[in-house]
């Protein structure tokens, strides 16, 4: 496709066009790797109409036809997804074991036991149960937030940012929750939608304050917000031996549960990991949040292959944040 766009070289307004064309192409990939089918089929649908609307192009047919096969391999991707699980099941006995063996709270209480124990099976790629017992923590005062958070990630995990913002929406108006949990819910959303390329208005809480001209009692107060633990949405870890001795590799966080991070491994980046064995000790770790990066330490607290499910191959890494 690349020796046809740089014949576009020969004015400005070719050249514009040849942008054009790579950004939206270059949208459309990024969308289709992330598992965002329709937002990938749109960015595909626009080339493809840009195409179109120009006049005297050479090899139109063959860079449409190129287009065409990538909308038609995605609309293929999307009928097996719609067909079949995306997220085969395990056993319910194989699922409770996962949970008992991933719990990493110490004198935890029921609640976060119970939060741990629906991570650690999302973890693993068994969405439909994590859903399941995360809705009802959201009835539970001190764990709701990270409940919430936690099903927003099981969506995006599993590739479907729609399905995210359309939840997201739903809880906006939820009495459930605080008007200081929205918005701490909707900074986490907008700030992981973001990582994904993807970008969207999401409707900020409305306090009492705003409606009723007093003073908002149900927001969280200061102190207690910060005693809770940042969202850490990506962190970069500078390796001290191997390959990559001396540099700092950044890592995506695909769960966190208080101060444990669940970091998804690829197959194909098992090199990478290696020498990340549990009860190693990072002691310069950098963690990006929605509203601060800043440095700490940390302790590799498993590494796990995952043997069934959508990740099966890939790795997952736990890292426990000990100091900020």
């Amino acid at each position: 496709m690349q020796p046809i766009i740089d014949r576009w070289d020969r004015t400005g307004s070719f050249m514009d066009i040849k942008k054009r064309l790579k950004a939206l192409l270059q949208e459309a990939e990024i969308y289709r790797s992330q598992g965002l089918i329709v937002e990938a089929h749109g960015k595909y649908k626009d080339a493809s109409s840009l195409v179109t609307s120009i006049a005297n192009l050479k090899n139109k047919e063959s860079l449409l036809k190129a287009i065409q096969d990538k909308i038609e391999a995605l609309n293929s991707t999307k009928k097996k997804v719609e067909k079949g699980p995306t997220s085969p099941e395990l056993s319910k006995k194989a699922q409770d074991l996962i949970k008992n063996l991933f719990v990493f709270s110490e004198n935890k209480d029921d609640d976060t036991a119970a939060l741990e124990g629906a991570v650690a099976l999302a973890k693993f790629g068994q969405f439909d149960r994590a859903l399941k017992d995360l809705e009802p923590l959201l009835l539970k005062e001190g764990v709701k937030v990270e409940a919430a958070k936690n099903i927003l990630r099981c969506h995006l995990t599993a590739g479907s940012a729609q399905e995210a913002i359309d939840q997201y929406r739903l809880w906006h108006t939820d009495e459930r929750f605080q008007s200081g949990h929205i918005e701490q819910i909707r900074v986490y959303l907008d700030d992981a939608l973001q990582k994904k390329g993807v970008t969207v208005s999401l409707p900020k809480p409305v306090s009492s304050a705003d409606t009723l001209g007093i003073e908002d009692n149900v927001a969280p107060k200061p102190d207690e917000a910060e005693e809770e633990f940042l969202d850490i949405t990506s962190i970069g870890i500078t390796f001290d031996s191997g390959p990559r001795v001396g540099k700092m590799v950044e890592f995506d966080v695909n769960f966190q549960s208080g101060n444990m991070l669940s970091l998804i491994i690829s197959k194909q980046d098992q090199g990478m990991i290696e020498d990340l064995k549990a009860g190693l000790e990072l002691k310069d770790i950098q963690f990006y949040s929605p509203i601060a990066i800043f440095n700490g330490t940390g302790v590799v607290s498993s590494k796990t292959k995952i043997k069934s499910g959508p990740k099966q191959g890939d790795y997952c890494l736990d890292i426990r944040i000990k100091s900020t």
